[in-house]
């Protein structure tokens, strides 16, 4: 069924009695040509493109709880390509071009509002290099301006311009930035890849591969065994644990990223804001409550929730930027867990076991990524060639020494 206005009024008239399931909850089959292990944004965009620009579409998308569960459904949404690295620029800009046409293309409501992002600054070095980022994003045919005090002030009054400890001089603004549903953007690419053919599976976890003649030729999961010649991994920060399944290590941590949401209020932030004399970035949900995160939590973990110290220093930062913070109530707060690579870029290449393919190290990019993500992985699980734009992000770069290191922070996971 197609989404319209005419269907919603169809519908209305019939009381709601005609919507059918947004997509097939599948059962497993003994064999496909392609098995994506994840059904978060990543691995249900994979499976859609594969589709949808392939034709390939005996896909299963296998997902150990229900689809989103994990970071897709974790995130605080944000959306942007205002990137400095050569390598970076023009895969985030691919993503956002397929933000801005992602509704349409999917007939689906994922809630896309470009309401434009700004980057603080706070010294005149950090004028400096937000003008060298924002000349680079335009020299790639990408949005940018740089505002002053008075521009940024009128813009966002609330900001702490007169008495802070670091006080605004102003900020980067990509006005094409923005936020968009998590959920929706789960639910979307479901509805079009089952449509088009594809397999959801849910409450099937990997818990092993299956080997033939030294190739990767299948998974044993909690439903039973599934072959295929080609197996996609895209599950975020597990992906050390389910690579050691086929004796891999990678070059990538797993850390938890707290996010909050406060009580709901009137208009208040028209923007995507992030802090540039600390890690806080701050936006406004439809429903009205701020939605704001920070730095990841220091040590290694899997847990999907953070801790008290973590919290304390997301919300001085946030202060520190936007005063009237400290008269809102916090509702609750959550944790995904992050694929942190060694140089803070993602990776979407083979790995040196044959028949299985890698998505990973997302970092804080994972969600603004997703179309992308989907579209360059199911080019390289359709024709075994990298994505042109995605080139840069091969595995063995940490063996080659060609890094995409966006902090200059280097071979440090917990700081990218």
């Amino acid at each position: 069924m197609r989404y319209s206005l005419l269907s919603l009024i169809r519908e209305g008239l019939r009381r709601h009695r005609g919507w059918q399931p947004a997509w097939r909850d599948a059962a497993p089959k003994d064999a496909y040509d392609v098995i994506i292990i994840g059904g978060g944004g990543h691995g249900l965009a994979t499976a859609y493109y594969l589709a949808k620009q392939h034709g390939i579409t005996r896909v299963a998308v296998l997902e150990k709880n229900h689809i989103g569960s994990g970071n897709a459904g974790r995130n605080t949404t944000i959306i942007r390509s205002n990137y400095l690295q050569p390598g970076n620029i023009p895969f985030y800009e691919l993503a956002m071009r397929h933000w801005e046409s992602l509704e349409r293309e999917l007939n689906y409501n994922v809630m896309v509002s470009q309401r434009g992002i700004i980057n603080t600054f706070h010294t005149d070095a950090q004028r400096d290099a937000y003008a060298r980022r924002g000349n680079a994003m335009r020299l790639h045919g990408i949005d940018a301006e740089l505002l002053d005090r008075d521009r940024l002030r009128r813009l966002l009054p609330m900001l702490d311009f007169d008495n802070a400890r670091f006080p605004v001089q102003g900020g980067l603004l990509q006005a094409r930035g923005g936020t968009a549903r998590h959920d929706a953007v789960v639910w979307g690419y479901a509805r079009a890849a089952s449509a088009l053919g594809v397999d959801i599976i849910q409450n099937c976890e990997v818990i092993g591969f299956t080997e033939s003649g030294g190739h990767i030729a299948g998974v044993e999961t909690t439903r039973g065994a599934i072959r295929a010649p080609k197996i996609a991994m895209a599950v975020a920060g597990n992906t050390c644990k389910v690579a050691a399944l086929a004796g891999l290590r990678l070059p990538i941590e797993s850390h938890v990223l707290q996010a909050f949401v406060t009580e709901g209020l009137k208009p208040f932030f028209p923007c995507v804001a992030t802090f540039g004399a600390g890690h806080f970035y701050v936006s406004q949900s439809d429903k009205g409550g701020l939605v704001f995160g920070g730095d990841i939590d220091g040590y290694n973990s899997y847990a999907q929730r953070g801790n008290l110290p973590t919290v304390e220093d997301v919300c001085e930062s946030g202060i520190a930027l936007i005063p009237a913070l400290g008269r809102i109530r916090m509702l609750r707060s959550w944790g995904g867990i992050m694929d942190m690579s060694m140089d803070g870029s993602p990776i979407i290449d083979r790995t040196a076991r044959a028949g299985l393919y890698l998505n990973a190290g997302w970092c804080y990019g994972g969600f603004k990524a997703t179309p992308a993500s989907g579209s360059c992985f199911a080019h390289l699980l359709a024709t075994d060639q990298l994505h042109e734009t995605a080139a840069a992000y091969r595995l063995d770069r940490f063996s080659t020494g060609a890094l995409i290191d966006e902090k200059g922070v280097g071979a440090q996971p917990n700081l990218h």
